[in-house]
């Protein structure tokens, strides 16, 4: 879905982070999700260097994503996951079990794998080398191994987390690539899981959408 300078829904992203960074900001679930949906959606990029005030104002902490659907606006990306799925009544079952399946798995993403995954790129990267990241880097490592073993068993021979694929894909998917597939080494059905959710044409489009978004040069 071409984006659309007069679509009624509104990302905010930024326009440029570190290169380490391009293509895992958040912004991509809604991008992804709209793109699943066939949602025409506009931009509205600002600085992550320099964050404008009147942004804390709509997200308390200055990040992205922000998204507006007319007069309603959302801060997180998990909200906004489901605004939009329970909005075209797609990506998650109206009702009954099947419906509970895809909000535990939307929320075991958020609680239970994306803490562990941050807190890896901040050892690994941002932290990298200081004695108190290498110190927790063995016992990290180890968590997330054991998380991802349960995972992968929880999985099973399923190509999705709870049936179709849902929101609930579009939040794991985007945060097992924070780990990178190396990192799925053991556990091959949770990388072959991560590669079905990374060839779907959706994915792709939102993927190149963030990147052209992103400027190339630093900000001074």
């Amino acid at each position: 879905m071409p984006i659309d300078p007069n679509a009624e829904i509104q990302i905010t992203a930024f326009d440029w982070v570190p290169d380490f960074a391009r293509g895992l900001v958040r912004d991509l679930r809604p991008r992804w999700a709209c793109e699943e949906l066939g949602l025409p959606y506009r931009e509205r990029l600002i600085s992550a260097a320099e964050r404008p005030d009147w942004y804390f104002t709509e997200q308390p902490w200055g990040q992205v994503p922000v998204l507006h659907d007319g007069a309603i606006q959302l801060f997180e990306s998990g909200a906004m996951l489901l605004h939009l799925a329970e909005r075209e009544g797609k990506l998650l079952p109206a009702r009954g079990q099947d419906r509970a399946d895809v909000l535990s798995w939307l929320f075991a993403a958020f609680n239970n794998v994306e803490p562990l995954f941050l807190e890896l790129a901040n050892v690994m990267i941002l932290a990298a080398g200081k004695p108190w990241a290498e110190q927790r880097k063995p016992g990290l490592l180890r968590a997330i191994a054991k998380k991802l073993e349960r995972l992968e068993q929880a999985l099973g021979s399923r190509d999705w987390l709870a049936g179709e694929f849902s929101i609930a894909d579009i939040a794991m998917v985007t945060i097992l690539r924070i780990g990178g597939a190396d990192l799925l080494a053991e556990t091959p059905a949770l990388r072959a899981y991560l590669e079905r959710g990374e060839a779907r044409p959706a994915f792709q489009a939102a993927l190149a959408a963030q990147l052209a978004a992103l400027k190339t040069e630093q900000p001074a």
